[in-house]
């Protein structure tokens, strides 16, 4: 037994912020990439529980289910953030659908991510189009986690999208493989209480 020094102040601190109130309150365009390789230009008009109003540039509003959304960032960055989002084709090619059911999606424990984050480990996440996200957790809440991208770019994923989370030596986060591996054990954050 044991336990990681400093996860559940982050956790208080944390958990409950969402990407689309910040998003709301700041009133600037992002970009959106949503499922079916669709990415739009648009500001959050309103951040309902399990849906998000958008104002999309080109076409006015619409109601979106959240699970819809992969991953945001601020439009202003789009130049640079785009070239650096990569494509694994076989994921892409296995057409996952949004996982609706929480039971079913492909879960990251927040004790695997906070280690992690601290750690600043180059990672690379996949999602269930195939989309491969390379850089290092910023911050992570209840839904979503925010990566850095090479320059500190800043990209949030929303976790109901995400497919595999890895290191470069290939190593898999996924809480289906981390059950056994218990990898935030074997770091210096994690105090032990057997004695």
């Amino acid at each position: 037994m044991g336990y990681l020094l400093g996860i559940q102040e982050y956790l208080d601190k944390n958990y409950r912020i969402s990407v689309f109130d910040q998003v709301l309150q700041s009133n600037e365009p992002w970009e959106f990439h949503l499922h079916n390789q669709r990415i739009v230009t648009a500001r959050v008009k309103e951040n309902l529980t399990y849906d998000i109003s958008l104002d999309i540039e080109g076409s006015g509003e619409e109601l979106l289910p959240k699970t819809d959304v992969k991953l945001l960032y601020p439009q202003d960055r789009s130049e640079v953030a785009r070239p650096l989002l990569k494509q694994d084709k076989k994921v892409k090619g296995l057409d996952v659908e949004p996982i609706i059911s929480p039971s079913q999606r492909h879960h990251i424990k927040n004790k695997t991510l906070f280690p992690l984050m601290k750690e600043r480990q180059v990672l690379f996440f996949t999602l269930l189009e195939g989309e491969i996200i390379k850089g290092i957790i910023a911050g992570f809440s209840r839904y979503e986690i925010t990566v850095n991208l090479k320059g500190g770019i800043p990209v949030t994923l929303l976790r109901h999208s995400i497919y595999d989370l890895r290191d470069k030596k290939g190593r898999c986060f996924l809480k289906s493989s981390q059950e056994t591996r218990r990898d935030w054990e074997k770091t210096d954050l994690f105090v032990s209480q057997d004695h």
